[in-house]
C-alpha cells in the first residue's frame, strides 16, 4: 500500500514538473511576441520621425530659398542705390553670395536626408531586435518542452522502478 503511494505521488510530482515547464515554455513565447511587438511599434516611430526630418528639411529649405532671394534683392537694391550695379565687383559679390546661399539652402536638406536616414536605420535595427527576440522565445520555448517532455519519461521510469516493475 506504501508502495501505491509513493508512486501516486511520485507521478503527480513528475506531473506537476511536466506542466510547470509547459507553463514556462507557454510564457516565454508570449513574452518573445511582446517584445517583438514593442520592437515593431518602435520601429513605425523611428520611421514616423524620418518622415517629419525630412518634411522639416524641405520646409527649412523653402524658408531659406524665400530668405535668400530677399537678401540677394536687398544686395541689389543696395549696389543700383550706390550706383555700382554694372561693375564687375558687384557681379561677383552677388554671384559669391548666391552660391554661399544655395550651399546653405543644399546643406539644410542633406543634413534633414541624413537624419531621416538614421531614423529609417534604427528602425530596421528595431524590427532585427525584434525578429530576435522572437527566435529567443522559441527557442526558450522549444528548451522547456522538451525540459518537460523529458521530466515526464524520467519521473515515469522512476516511478515504474518504484513499483518494482524494472526494466526488463
Amino acid at each position: 500500500m506504501a508502495q501505491i503511494a509513493q508512486v501516486v505521488l511520485l507521478a503527480a510530482s513528475t506531473t506537476a514538473s511536466a506542466a510547470a515547464s509547459y507553463k514556462q515554455s507557454q510564457q516565454a513565447r508570449a513574452q518573445a511576441r511582446t517584445q517583438q511587438r514593442m520592437m515593431n511599434y518602435q520601429a513605425k516611430v523611428e520611421e514616423r520621425e524620418a518622415e517629419m526630418a525630412k518634411a522639416k528639411a524641405q520646409f527649412e529649405q523653402k524658408r531659406q530659398s524665400q530668405a535668400a532671394a530677399r537678401e540677394k534683392g536687398a544686395l541689389i537694391a543696395s549696389l543700383a542705390k550706390e550706383g555700382g550695379l554694372g561693375s564687375p565687383v558687384a557681379a561677383d559679390l552677388s554671384g559669391e553670395q548666391a552660391s554661399e546661399l544655395e550651399l546653405e539652402n543644399l546643406l539644410i536638406g542633406y543634413e534633414g536626408e541624413a537624419a531621416a536616414k538614421r531614423r529609417m536605420s534604427q528602425a530596421a535595427l528595431d524590427r532585427m531586435q525584434g525578429r530576435i527576440y522572437k527566435q529567443r522565445g522559441r527557442d526558450v520555448s522549444s528548451a522547456r518542452q522538451w525540459q518537460a517532455g523529458a521530466s515526464l519519461l524520467q519521473g515515469f521510469g522512476t516511478a515504474s522502478m518504484a513499483a518494482g516493475g524494472g526494466y526488463g
